[in-house]
């Protein structure tokens, strides 16, 4: 059984464009509030909030908005892509 046929996801996070680790999009300059995601896979870990930095490291709070429904965790910067860089507020407004 696949992950995505146990849950259903609050918004449509198939639409966000997948970053491999380490693409020059992945390299940003992040601060505590801004909304990311994992950029690799962003179904998995869903949207979340930065909580905390720690020069390459990230604690982001994803309130089990993904797949695999993480509500904290610790994560390399590289891998982490921020919503309002890319713009895709809209992609947060439409609902499933």
């Amino acid at each position: 059984m696949s992950l995505s046929s146990k849950r259903r996801l609050s918004y449509r996070l198939d639409l966000l464009p997948v970053i491999m680790p380490f693409h020059r999009r992945a390299k940003n300059e992040l601060r505590p509030g801004d909304l990311v995601y994992y950029g690799p896979s962003p179904e998995f870990y869903g949207i979340g909030e930065i909580i905390q930095r720690e020069e390459k490291v990230c604690i982001v709070d994803f309130r089990g908005t993904g797949l695999l429904g993480i509500h904290k965790d610790e994560i390399l910067t590289n891998y982490l892509i921020p919503i309002h860089k890319l713009n895709l507020t809209g992609v947060l407004k439409a609902k499933v």
